[in-house]
Order: C-alpha cells, then sequence, then structure tokens
C-alpha cells in the first residue's frame, strides 16, 4: 500500500482544467471559422494528452510520487489521445459537418455557435477534466511501482489493440466500395460490435488500476472509469450509434451473432 500527496494534487486540478478548457476553445476557434464542428471530436483525444503533459510537469515540479509511475502515465495517455486525435482527423478529411452536430445545431435557439460552445465544447472540456483524474493522480502516488500498474498496462495494451486494429480494419471496409450499404461484420467486428468502444474501455480502466496502488486515490477517482464506461455504453458511444443503425439492412442478424460489447467468438447462424 502506498500513500499519496493529496495537497500536490489538488493544486494541480485547476491548472489541469484549464489546459482542457484551453484545447477545446483553440478547436471552437477553429470550427468557427471553418463553419463547422466535427473537429471537437478531434480535440477530445487532444484534449487528454495535454492534460496528461500538464499534469507530469506539475507532479514533477512537486518533486512528489514516482518518477516511472508518473511517465507511465503520461506517455500511455499521451498516445492514446493522439492516435485517436489523428484518426478522426483522417477518418473526417474531405467531409461536411458531422451530421449529429448538424441535426442539433439547427435546432439551436440563438447563435449556433454559441450554443455549440456551451453543449459540445465546455461540456466535453469537463468530461477531459473529470475522466482524466486517474492520469492527474498518478504522478503524485508515492511509492515505488507494483503489480497493479502493469497489470494496468497490460490491459491498456489490450484496449490499444482493440481500439487501433478495429479503427484500421472499419476504415479498409468502407474504403471498399463494394461494402457499400453492408455491415462491417468481419475481423475484430465479428468478436464484438465495438471494438473500438471496447478498447477506450479497457485503456481507462487500465489507467485506472495504476492509480489503485493508493487506495484512496482510487477511492477518489473510480468516478472517471465509470463514466467513460456509461458513455461508451450507454451514452455517446454504443446506444446511439446502435439506434442509427437499428433499421439497416442486415444489422438485426449481425447483433444476433455477435457480442453488442465484450468480445466472444460470433454465434452460429
Amino acid at each position: 500500500m502506498s500513500g499519496f500527496a493529496w495537497e500536490a494534487f489538488a493544486r494541480g486540478l485547476a491548472p489541469c482544467a484549464g489546459a482542457a478548457l484551453l484545447v477545446l476553445l483553440v478547436a471552437f476557434s477553429v470550427g468557427v471559422r471553418r463553419g463547422m464542428h466535427r473537429g471537437v471530436d478531434v480535440a477530445w483525444g487532444l484534449g487528454f494528452a495535454a492534460v496528461a503533459l500538464v499534469s507530469y510537469g506539475l507532479s514533477a515540479g512537486e518533486g512528489e510520487g514516482e518518477t516511472t509511475r508518473r511517465l507511465l502515465v503520461t506517455v500511455l495517455t499521451a498516445l492514446w489521445g493522439l492516435r485517436l486525435g489523428w484518426h478522426i482527423a483522417r477518418r473526417g478529411r474531405g467531409h461536411g459537418e458531422d451530421p449529429r452536430y448538424g441535426k442539433m445545431l439547427a435546432k439551436a435557439p440563438g447563435n449556433p455557435d454559441l450554443y455549440a460552445l456551451r453543449k459540445v465544447y465546455l461540456l466535453q472540456g469537463a468530461l477531459v477534466w473529470l475522466i482524466s483524474l486517474p492520469v492527474q493522480a498518478a504522478g503524485y502516488v508515492i511509492g515505488p511501482v507494483n503489480a497493479l500498474a502493469w497489470a494496468g498496462t497490460a490491459l491498456w495494451v489490450v484496449g490499444m489493440f482493440f481500439e487501433a486494429v478495429g479503427d484500421h480494419q472499419l476504415a479498409r471496409f468502407k474504403a471498399d466500395s463494394r461494402n457499400r450499404g453492408r455491415i462491417m461484420d468481419r475481423g475484430l467486428w465479428s468478436w464484438t460490435r465495438h471494438p473500438n468502444y471496447f478498447g477506450d474501455f479497457c485503456v481507462w480502466w487500465g489507467l485506472f488500476l495504476i492509480v489503485c496502488q493508493a487506495p484512496a486515490a482510487a477511492a477518489a477517482t473510480l468516478v472517471a472509469p465509470a463514466l467513460m464506461t456509461y458513455l461508451l455504453i450507454g451514452g455517446s458511444g454504443k446506444a446511439l450509434l446502435e439506434r442509427h443503425m437499428a433499421d439497416r439492412p442486415g444489422f438485426a442478424a449481425y447483433a444476433a451473432r455477435t457480442s453488442g460489447f465484450f468480445p466472444r467468438p460470433p454465434r452460429r447462424d
């Protein structure tokens, strides 16, 4: 069991919130200039990377915590956030507004840009700060890295595999014009209908495990992976996407044979 530098951790909360807010405000200014707000999804991953880097600098400057754990969490979070941001930016290149945001802003009362700032950018900035609490806390855990941290790293690796490979497989599938209108049911997508969301789930529970060496810090930051799990399964992830896909030809059969979230071999027809 390890200790935790509560006062130093508390001093870092506001600067980390400022880092998340800055990334989202820059994305907002870009969105206003371009006349569309799909770039906020790119800022989501970049916001986590920014918080991780700021937290690393603050905790190292405080002289608290342990260097290996601090560096480990920062690298893992930055890799995840930068890969996600790059993937979403590449996927959206050459496309117009995201239909989700277009539909929402078409009904916005008053100025659509200011509505997007309140309902999308500031909300996502707050979520980035809240969900990244284990990342912020990891730099202030006192004591050498133990088996929980390496178990968390292994879970992170599983998550990155599912997320990155799933995204790559889906991109290749969509690039083939012969698949237009068809349901992606190959590779990892035959084991789970949402390998990318399952990957996110593993990444954030893995990062949380790294903090669990200090039980009090783990209890204080448990809200972060729990909230991410809700968003992935019941919020803006799986539940929302499947409502949009429910009427597509072949989706009902695909859903009947393929796990909704946690991977398993597909059922036989």
